[in-house]
């Protein structure tokens, strides 16, 4: 099992990275903590998987964006608000849209489209990259950490959790019954 992670945990980082990944590198930080990837690995991998994906997609919505999006009307709500977000926030928006959560995949497609230049968006994107790449790998690293350090306070808080929950709703149905 060891070397079958150690020979493709990068490989589903890359892959992970293209799409809206998060719980692809919260693996893998699990799995670096634990010793199976190397974390600074895990962090090069998810910027190249990022910067390429996003800016593939931005060269398709900066030669096909409109098309794509009369072709796909189902898309018009998260790309008007994509649109809305661009028009207010420009920069901030282009920085930041990787950690918005519906409109990840669908933002380089509208930034192309709306006209921003080709040199802007590869300069905002290698910052964006390397911020989201950095903070969501040390923050997959940190959090597994502090889970396996004190799994069994976590561990006692969700019993606890599901005793009394389970008892305010078996108290609550009682109480409607009766």
């Amino acid at each position: 099992m060891q070397e079958f992670v150690q020979n493709w945990g990068y490989v589903a980082v890359f892959l992970g990275s293209l799409v809206e990944g998060e719980s692809v590198i919260f693996m893998a930080g699990w799995l670096a903590r634990e010793g199976y990837l190397s974390l600074p690995k895990i962090i090069i991998t998810a910027f190249i998987g990022t910067l390429f994906a996003d800016q593939s997609l931005f060269f398709i919505g900066h030669f096909y964006g409109n098309t794509i999006l009369e072709r796909f009307p189902k898309l018009k709500p998260k790309a008007d608000r994509a649109f809305t977000l661009l028009k207010k926030h420009n920069v901030l928006f282009i920085l930041s849209f990787r950690f918005i959560y519906g409109i990840r995949t669908l933002s380089p497609i509208v930034i192309g489209a709306s006209g921003v230049g080709i040199k802007k968006f590869i300069y905002l994107n290698i910052i964006a990259a390397l911020v989201w790449s950095l903070s969501s790998c040390l923050a997959a690293y940190y959090f597994a950490a502090l889970l396996m350090d004190h799994f069994h306070l976590f561990s006692k808080i969700i019993l606890g959790i599901i005793v009394v929950g389970g008892g305010l709703w078996y108290g609550i149905h009682k109480w409607k019954k009766q």
